[in-house]
């Protein structure tokens, strides 16, 4: 998947905060009782994440711009549904011009892609049948890569339909890594998808983008701006933005708006390991799953 001679240029990867923040951090749950309230949010939260499915959900993430963060949340996304939930979690890159999502979920190696399989899948193959055509993943997790790392690889909207109407009924839930708007495939998947979640960068230029297009999204059938919901997300530990106001602003055109917060971890790039995430990374990126899959569920 990565070049030897590339991998070998990475560092330790770090965790997602400072030894003294995670003392500090444990310390102040030991004293008060934030433990017993995160220990029941989260047993709320996987309750939500674990309802059954009459039909897949499909979960489109996309952005307005590179370098949002968005194939990070699609990571995070799917690794919660593949964690929490019993049935099979695919995760789908459709974006296939030297996408990263194999590199965040630690593919070692790739075979078929979106545009292959579209061609291959029939309405008689069983679930062992096209599992043989994907990565496998922890957690009875898969990847469908967009590209084998080719230079100028496409996927037009026709195959991207084929591929994602006959892979619907094998997994419970389906993570779409898109192309940044307004590339057409990525209009297609939003339409299609139960839910979309739009990440966006924690910068003013980011913001106002972002609300340029919300606010455009309330001039089209309801249910577009409803099932979507925003994530902001930050590269550096202390963000050029109030980042609640922000929040708060962007909430004012009817779109659920999550935060994520700084994490060492994430920031790095490469694989993406939970168990190095920062623990208010883990509950924001848990909280986020649960919202985006309920939304999900109130459309069919």
């Amino acid at each position: 998947m990565v070049d030897s001679a590339l991998t070998g240029t990475a560092r330790r990867p770090r965790p997602g905060e400072s030894a003294a923040a995670r003392i500090s951090r444990a310390v102040r749950r030991i004293v008060s009782s934030s433990a017993a309230r995160e220990v029941a949010e989260l047993t709320r939260t996987a309750e939500q994440i674990q309802q059954p499915v009459t039909t897949g959900r499909q979960i489109a993430v996309t952005s307005i711009r590179g370098g949002a963060g968005k194939t990070t949340v699609a990571a995070l996304l799917g690794t919660a549904y593949a964690h929490y939930r019993h049935d099979p979690v695919l995760l789908v890159e459709a974006d296939p011009a030297l996408g990263s999502l194999p590199l965040r979920l630690g593919a070692e190696s790739l075979r078929w892609t979106t545009a292959d399989v579209a061609d291959i899948v029939e309405p008689q193959m069983s679930l062992l049948d096209v599992t043989g055509y994907l990565v496998q993943l922890p957690d009875n997790a898969w990847l469908l890569p967009g590209s084998q790392g080719r230079i100028g690889a496409m996927l037009d909207t026709a195959a991207y339909e084929r591929v994602m109407v006959a892979l619907r009924r094998y997994f419970g839930v389906t993570v779409v890594d898109c192309e940044t708007l307004p590339a057409e495939v990525a209009r297609v998947a939003l339409s299609a998808a139960q839910a979309r979640v739009l990440a966006v960068p924690a910068t003013l230029d980011g913001i106002s983008s972002t609300y340029a297009v919300l606010q455009w999204m309330q001039g089209l059938p309801r249910h577009m701006i409803a099932g979507t919901v925003v994530v902001l997300t930050s590269t550096t530990s202390r963000p050029g933005i109030d980042v609640e106001a922000a929040a708060e602003r962007l909430r004012s055109t009817g779109a659920a708006v999550h935060v994520l917060p700084h994490d060492r971890h994430l920031a790095a790039g490469g694989e993406l390991r939970t168990e190095l995430l920062a623990r208010p990374t883990r509950l924001a990126a848990t909280r986020l799953a649960a919202e985006v899959f309920q939304l999900s569920q109130k459309r069919r």
